[in-house]
């Protein structure tokens, strides 16, 4: 089983490839496959076909998967110096519980 460091709901920003540069909140993640949907990024063109009666078809945009090592975490605590860009996270032991924080300011992520 792969690890993937980002979760759903994470702001993200793709540090490679055509949408470099990107950032969007992370939609899903397949920790099987290693790979992460970000809102906006990796857009493909996909042809849906009328299910119903007066529904339409035709060719709509969605968001494909990109694997989990193009995006890096974007740390939004204003007073970090690192704000609006890629960060790392480090893992501390806070009451029991592991939380995830920004590598630069300390603050939650």
């Amino acid at each position: 089983m792969n690890k993937v460091h980002v979760k759903r709901d994470d702001t993200v920003i793709v540090i490679s490839g055509d949408d470099k540069g990107v950032k969007g909140k992370v939609i899903a993640v397949s920790p099987e496959e290693g790979k992460v949907i970000v809102e906006g990024a990796n857009m493909q063109t996909k042809h849906v076909k009328p299910r119903r009666q007066g529904e339409t078809g035709g060719i709509v945009k969605v968001e494909g998967a990109m694997y989990a090592d193009k995006v890096a975490l974007v740390c939004n605590n204003s007073a970090c110096k690192n704000k609006g860009k890629a960060t790392r996270a480090k893992v501390v032991m806070e009451n029991g519980k592991k939380i995830r924080v920004c590598a630069k300011c300390g603050k939650e992520i």
